[in-house]
């Protein structure tokens, strides 16, 4: 929702710069401009940047012994570490299967 509407207002401030240059006001224009194009890049690159980057569980997988509840799914995690790439991965614990929360 929140992304939905920050798009929104990127995208209306870049219709607002180029009206502006139009007309003439190059400095507001100009401004509105750069501001509206960072905003829009800025959502449009967040989901790609925090995407679960994670292509595959082959190779050697190390529990860390760190454990949460996961706050969306509320399910209890147990947190994996791949000391050949540094990765991480977030496994749902397999002897708690319980849910916790609403």
């Amino acid at each position: 929702m929140l992304r939905n509407v920050l798009l929104g207002i990127g995208a209306l401030g870049l219709v607002l710069a180029v009206g502006l240059l139009v007309v003439g006001l190059y400095e507001p224009g100009l401004h509105l401009l750069i501001g509206s194009g960072v905003l829009t890049a800025g959502v449009g690159l967040e989901r790609w940047r925090y995407a679960r980057s994670l292509t595959s569980r082959e190779g050697r997988w190390l529990p860390t012994g760190e454990r949460f509840v996961d706050p969306t799914t509320y399910q209890l995690t147990d947190v994996y570490y791949n000391p050949d790439t540094g990765e991480r991965d977030y496994r749902p614990a397999e002897d708690d299967d319980r849910r916790i929360g609403p």
